[in-house]
């Protein structure tokens, strides 16, 4: 048995309210810079939609994540040939179209315009080629229309859906859609790791956040193809990749990092999870519909003496081990099994889980007051606005009893906590959404309380980090301590 430490996250998407806040936070940090103006290391998109870049989720396009070929797992983009022929010509790449075309304003009009009866305006300016254009496309184009016929209905995961769930969909009074942020997953088995031809991408041993070395690399641009959820991007005035770094300076001085801190909706949990990498290469290996089951299988219980003692022997410091025994990730997705990781079917073992959204309405308000809508618990899963089909596909490979579970105890606590504070659900009835849902009154108890009343220390446990360690016998470590994980000594270089 191999014990890894891995610092994870979860989202719970019932909770986002579509403010951009996050991405706002990691722009003006990471971001706000020449060459890498459309870059979103965080981004909102609105579901049902085509996300961001433009249909990102359709393989067959960009050839993003890992595929199952005659029990081995390969590359979907290329094999070890491929990757030299495809050196100077990736036809997997996203184009500007598929992003957008940066733009600023021009605002010297605003105050140099002569004097004349209409308003100034700042018309948009290409920070490419620096001519006026017509704003067409951005990092959420569909939020306006979400839910709508006129850009959801192009989303991939619509394809095997019946004319029948279509049609509720996309109905008026059914119309429906969720916010979904997005950040890099920082994957067991990252496609960009392995199909990067310098090597310059890689893995912290110490929290498994995935990583670019500027100085390495080339700027072959194979891992903006190879990542399946196109979190790597590339920065035209540098020559370099560059991607999410999970805010591991923030990290490493305790804080969480910047989308997580400033979130309005309280909707992000951060904490270590431990796992075995002994089982990476079996749990990939795994038909679609277990994927799911045996990524939960590799997470390890951080309370079992045996795991401690064999965690230890790995090296993982005592206080890593106590932090992942607070964590709130390992509730959500192992305790709970509420949160499921993002198009597991790429094989990619993404360390970002999600919370679906709860889709059934239970409740309205009518002339008279509240009335309830649904008289059986369940059948509101099967009429819900969004079909249930539609979030397997997105968060457990097309394994629709993954998520019924999950929606089923998150009915139950519903119900549950109604019971108790509104009156409108008996106590027979609670009872029974807890027996049907497989969990006790005080397993609803704490999921209610992480969910909706968590503090902060609650939602981020980040464990300590020792990276003094490494340079203390050699250097004055008050000497070195302003650039211990911050910044570059060195500026980057172009790649060619």
């Amino acid at each position: 048995m191999k014990i890894r430490s891995q610092v994870s996250m979860v989202f719970h998407l019932d909770k986002c309210i579509g403010c951009h806040t996050c991405s706002i936070a990691c722009k003006n940090i990471w971001t706000d810079r020449q060459g890498a103006e459309y870059m979103w290391w965080n981004n909102v998109e609105t579901k049902p939609g085509t996300g961001f870049p433009t249909l990102w989720e359709d393989q067959e396009k960009y050839k993003g994540g890992w595929e199952l070929k005659n029990g081995r797992v390969e590359l979907k983009l290329q094999n070890r040939l491929q990757t030299f022929t495809n050196l100077f010509s990736n036809p997997a790449l996203p184009t500007m179209d598929d992003y957008y075309e940066p733009w600023t304003y021009n605002y010297g009009d605003l105050f140099n315009s002569p004097l004349g009866d209409d308003q100034p305006v700042a018309r948009p300016i290409s920070r490419v080629d620096g001519k006026p254009m017509e704003i067409e496309a951005g990092p959420n184009w569909d939020d306006d229309l979400g839910g709508s016929n006129i850009y959801a209905v192009n989303d991939p995961l619509l394809e095997s859906m019946s004319e029948e769930e279509k049609q509720r969909l996309f109905s008026i009074e059914q119309l429906f859609y969720f916010y979904m942020p997005r950040i890099c997953n920082h994957c067991l088995n990252a496609g960009c790791v392995a199909a990067c031809p310098s090597g310059a991408i890689y893995k912290r041993a110490e929290d498994g956040v995935v990583l670019i070395n500027q100085d390495k690399c080339r700027g072959w641009r194979m891992c903006v193809s190879s990542c399946p959820y196109k979190k790597t991007y590339y920065n035209w005035e540098t020559g370099k990749s560059e991607k999410c770094i999970l805010c591991y300076p923030r990290l490493e001085s305790g804080q969480a990092p910047a989308c997580f801190h400033s979130c309005v909706g309280r909707i992000r949990y951060l904490g270590v999870l431990l796992y075995d990498a002994d089982q990476i290469l079996d749990a990939v290996k795994a038909p679609d519909g277990q994927l799911v089951q045996r990524q939960r299988e590799m997470i390890l219980d951080p309370r079992d003496p045996k795991i401690i003692a064999a965690a230890k022997e790995c090296g993982i410091p005592d206080a890593v081990i106590a932090a992942a025994q607070r964590s709130p990730v390992y509730r959500y997705v192992k305790d709970w099994e509420l949160a499921l990781p993002l198009h597991p079917e790429y094989r990619t073992l993404p360390m970002l889980f999600y919370v679906p959204p709860l889709l059934p309405v239970l409740n309205a308000v009518q002339q008279n007051g509240t009335q309830r809508v649904e008289s059986d618990l369940f059948s509101s899963l099967e009429n819900a606005r969004v079909p249930v089909r539609y979030m397997s596909r997105m968060l457990a490979a097309g394994n629709d009893e993954l998520v019924v579970a999950a929606y089923q105890k998150m009915i139950a606590v519903r119900l549950y906590k109604r019971a108790q504070e509104v009156g409108d659900v008996t106590n027979e009835e609670a009872t029974a959404a807890l027996a049907k849902a497989e969990i006790s009154a005080e397993v609803a108890e704490a999921i209610y309380r992480l969910t909706s009343l968590p503090t902060y220390s609650e939602r981020f446990v980040v464990p300590p980090y020792s990276r003094e360690g490494d340079i203390e016998e050699i250097y004055d470590p008050q000497q070195r301590k302003a650039e211990t994980g911050f910044g570059r000594s060195q500026g980057s270089r172009r790649g060619l």
